[in-house]
C-alpha cells in the first residue's frame, strides 16, 4: 500500500481530509478520529478550556470544525512532546490567529541524541478504514489505554474477522514496514501495539462447548513451524474458532517437529493449521509429514486435514493442503469438518492475503 497524501498524515494529532470535515462530531466520533480516548478530551476541556464552543443543554457533546481544529494542534503538540498546558495556550491561540501568520506554534523539543521525537513521524497506512488511522495514532503516541479501547470497539463493532482484516492487519502492517525503513525506530510501537492486539483476540476467544452423541473429530492444531515467531495471526484464527464454539489448541511459535509430531499423534486433530511468515521458514516436508501421520486402531486409522496459513507458503501448497485468502475463509474451511462440510470449503487456492 502506497504512503499516505500529505494531506492525509497518519500522524498523531492530525486528522485526514474526509467528506465530513465541515461537519460536527459527537466526543466518541472524534476521539477515534484523532486516537486518543474519550477521557482524553473531557480531562483537556475540564483542565485546559479546550472543549466545545457550544453544548445545547440535555444533548450530546458536539465539536464543530473550529474545536477539531484546535485539538489537531494540541494533538501535534503533545504527542511532539510539548507539555499539556503549554500545548492547549499554543493550540486556543493558533486557534485565534486563524491561518494569517503570526507566531509559530512552539516546535518539539529535541530528544537525547539530537533526533526528533519519533512520535512525530508517518505510518503508511494508504486506503484504509478510518478506525486504522485512529489506531495508528494512538500506537505512535503509546498511548495504550487508546489503544485497548479502539481495539475493543473495533471487535463490538464489525465482528471479530472484519477487526482483524480490515483493522488490525492494516496498522499492524503499517508499523512494520515503518519499522523496517528507519532502522531500529518504532520497535516500542510494534511492540506495544500488538501485545494489545493480542490480549483483545484471547479476550475474544470463547471455550468449546462439550459435544453430546457421537464422538466429534478431534480438535483443530495451531502451530507455527520450527524458526517461526510470528503468532497474531494463529491467535485471530484461535479466537475465530472460540467464536464457533470449536475445540482448538494453540502451540504457540517455533514449535520443534518432534513436538509438533508428538502432539498430532496424542490429539488425533481434525486438522493442522502451520503458519509461516517468510519462505525460508515454510517447510513443505513437514507439512507433508504432518498430512501422512496416522492414529488410531487398524481399520480406523485416521489422518489430518493440513492447512498452510501465512505468505511463507505461497507456492509451495499441495493440492490436498488448503491455502485459505482471509481468516473468514480459514474459519468457515476449519467448521465444516465439524459440521459435515469438507475442511477446503471448495477452495484450496493460494492467495496472498493471510487468515
Amino acid at each position: 500500500m502506497a504512503d499516505i497524501p500529505d494531506d492525509e498524515e497518519a500522524g498523531p494529532g492530525s486528522v485526514p481530509a474526509s467528506p465530513d470535515r465541515g461537519t460536527s462530531l459527537t466526543t466518541g466520533a472524534l476521539a477515534r478520529r484523532l486516537g486518543v480516548a474519550p477521557t482524553t478530551l473531557r480531562s483537556w476541556d475540564r483542565r485546559y478550556g479546550i472543549g466545545p464552543a457550544e453544548h445545547a443543554g440535555g444533548r450530546h457533546r458536539r465539536w464543530a470544525p473550529q474545536d477539531i481544529a484546535v485539538l489537531e494542534t494540541m494533538c501535534r503538540l503533545t504527542s511532539a512532546g510539548v507539555p499539556p498546558a503549554e500545548a492547549a495556550r499554543a493550540a486556543k491561540e493558533a486557534a485565534g490567529r486563524g491561518t494569517g501568520g503570526g507566531e509559530a506554534a512552539p516546535s518539539a523539543p529535541e530528544p537525547a541524541g539530537g533526533a526528533r521525537s519519533r512520535a512525530a513521524g508517518t505510518l503508511p497506512l494508504g486506503d484504509v478504514r478510518q478506525e486504522c488511522r485512529g489506531l495508528a495514532r494512538a500506537a505512535v503516541r503509546l498511548d495504550a489505554p487508546a489503544v485497548e479501547e479502539q481495539l475493543a470497539e473495533a471487535v463490538g463493532t464489525h465482528g471479530l474477522a472484519v477487526a482483524w482484516q480490515e483493522v488490525m492487519v492494516p496498522t499492524l502492517h503499517a508499523v512494520g514496514r515503518k519499522w523496517a525503513s528507519s532502522g531500529d525506530r518504532y520497535v516500542e510501537v510494534e511492540h506495544l501495539l500488538s501485545w494489545h492486539v493480542s490480549s483483545t483476540l484471547r479476550r475474544h476467544t470463547r471455550p468449546p462447548v462439550p459435544q453430546g452423541g457421537p464422538p466429534a473429530p478431534g480438535p483443530v492444531v495451531l502451530a507455527c513451524v520450527p524458526g517461526e515467531q510470528h503468532t497474531l495471526a494463529l491467535e485471530a484464527l484461535n479466537a475465530g474458532l472460540g467464536e464457533l464454539r470449536l475445540p482448538a489448541r494453540m502451540f504457540g511459535a517455533a514449535v520443534p517437529p518432534e513436538a509438533l509430531m508428538a502432539a498430532v499423534r496424542r490429539l488425533g486433530p481434525a486438522a493442522v493449521v502451520l503458519w509461516a511468515q517468510t519462505r525460508s521458514a515454510a517447510n513443505l516436508p513437514l507439512a507433508q509429514h504432518v498430512a501422512g501421520t496416522q492414529w488410531g486402531v487398524k481399520g480406523a486409522r485416521g489422518r489430518p486435514r493440513v492447512m498452510l496459513a501465512g505468505p511463507g507458503w505461497h507456492g509451495r501448497s499441495e493440492p490436498a493442503m488448503v491455502r485459505p485468502t482471509a481468516l473468514k475463509e480459514a474459519v468457515e474451511a476449519l467448521s465444516g469438518l465439524y459440521t459435515g462440510g469438507t475442511a477446503d470449503g471448495g477452495s484450496a487456492r493460494s492467495a496472498s492475503a493471510q487468515p
